[in-house]
């Protein structure tokens, strides 16, 4: 059988190379293989790693931008407090009763003078009708007691126009003067010892009589005093009884409105029973502290700013209309009371309300957009855009102009601040304009 030629260029090689030599291809061949199929795996891997860099690494946020200017911006005192009503009241009635009517709720607005509430009242008529038909018996005592004397109301008292007293006297001087001629005729005897005796002894009686007269009289006077003095106090009684009539109706003391009201229809109230409060809200009052080392800026009339978190975006104007005359020595500072216009009623005692005190000078200041701003937790940052990423600064907030934010440290003048997306944004962010 002849040989193929593929197998006689194998028996050629194998004449040619050795069996040691084909060991040693065959182990650099398998060395190669595993080379390159290290270098696939490592090239393989590498690729993962930049495409999780990459996915790791955040995309730009898009912001817009605003350039933080200087202004002269005014200065103020700041200082915070409570509004209360320039007048407040609580009504309670001056007699105990029974509530039959109320004429009031609450958030009613009262003039002063109007009734909030009606008492029952038929026991104090009574007392006044009473006390009428004693005045009247009191009355009716004082003219008989006058008409004895006679003395006439408004009349003053003279005992000689009394007439008992007047006839009586008219009769003493006439036997006083005959008593007088006797004794002139008895030196001459013209007139005997026992005539003289006779008309000394009538001149007497008459004298007694007299005496007499006077003292009835002055009783009498006396009785007109006593009756006089019972009808006033009898008057008075009755005064007493209308007043406590007229208590009957409780009435507001003053203009305002009705914050409370605790009387209910049927309800037996006392002297010390509170049937509603009245408040008076315009102006209102608020009290702040101000700091001793501005007290040489504070005065009376000085305008005042009010702001309260119902009405952030509106301002309320007023004066300082009250200053104390002390320093509290525990806080070292000094109290002081503005009024506040409140025509439109829009203010309510008791709402936290931010009082500012406008100084003379103003002072430059850096301002910012409000939106700029990022509040957490009470710390307040701003991202200035710097060579396309965001810087996060650490601010101090001051007053506020409108739509813009007084900046007091942490952001220069013209540095460029997002205004947008900044609750995106984070320290060394990549940013897109």
């Amino acid at each position: 059988m002849t040989n193929s030629p593929a197998r006689n260029f194998q028996e050629r090689i194998r004449s040619v190379l050795s069996p040691k030599t084909i060991s040693l291809l065959s182990l650099s061949a398998l060395l190669t293989l595993a080379l390159l199929f290290a270098a696939a795996c490592g090239g393989s891997k590498a690729n993962v790693r930049q495409e999780q860099a990459n996915a790791a690494q955040p995309a730009a946020v898009d912001v817009t931008t605003a350039t933080a200017i200087v202004r002269e911006l005014p200065q103020y005192f700041e200082a915070t407090g409570s509004l209360t009503g320039d007048e407040q009241t609580d009504v309670m009635p001056s007699i105990a009763g029974k509530v039959v009517s109320i004429g009031v709720d609450m958030g009613s607005y009262v003039k002063r003078g109007q009734m909030i509430v009606r008492l029952d009242d038929v026991d104090s008529k009574l007392r006044v009708q009473q006390q009428q038909a004693q005045v009247d018996q009191m009355k009716a005592s004082l003219r008989q007691a006058e008409e004895k004397v006679g003395v006439r109301p408004g009349q003053s008292f003279d005992l000689n126009k009394i007439p008992e007293v007047n006839n009586a006297k008219v009769a003493l001087d006439l036997a006083e003067k005959n008593l007088r001629r006797s004794e002139k005729l008895i030196e001459s005897g013209d007139v005997s010892r026992s005539q003289y005796d006779q008309q000394k002894a009538q001149r007497d009686q008459l004298l007694q009589v007299y005496e007499a007269a006077l003292s009835l009289a002055r009783q009498n006077y006396a009785a007109v005093m006593t009756a006089r003095a019972n009808v006033a106090s009898a008057e008075s009684q009755l005064n007493l009884a209308r007043r406590s009539l007229s208590y009957a109706l409780v009435y507001s003391p003053i203009d305002g409105f009705v914050s409370e009201r605790n009387a209910d229809l049927g309800e037996y109230v006392s002297l010390t029973t509170k049937v509603a409060t009245i408040v008076k809200i315009n102006p209102l009052r608020v009290r702040i502290d101000i700091p001793e080392q501005a007290i040489p800026a504070i005065s009376v009339g000085q305008s005042v700013s009010v702001t309260t978190s119902a009405w952030p975006d509106k301002n309320f104007s007023g004066r300082i209309a009250r200053v104390s005359p002390n320093v509290t020595p525990a806080s070292r500072t000094l109290t002081v009371e503005a009024e506040v216009e409140n025509g439109s009623g829009a203010l309510k005692p008791g709402q936290f309300a931010t009082v500012r005190i406008l100084q003379s000078r103003a002072q430059p200041a850096v301002l910012v957009p409000a939106r700029a701003v990022r509040t957490e937790s009470g710390v307040s940052r701003v991202f200035v855009i710097k060579d396309g990423h965001a810087q996060q600064r650490v601010v101090q907030l001051g007053q506020t102009e409108g739509d813009l934010v007084q900046i007091k440290n942490g952001i220069a003048g013209d540095e460029l601040v997002a205004t947008s997306n900044v609750e995106q944004l984070a320290d060394g962010m990549a940013v897109r304009q």
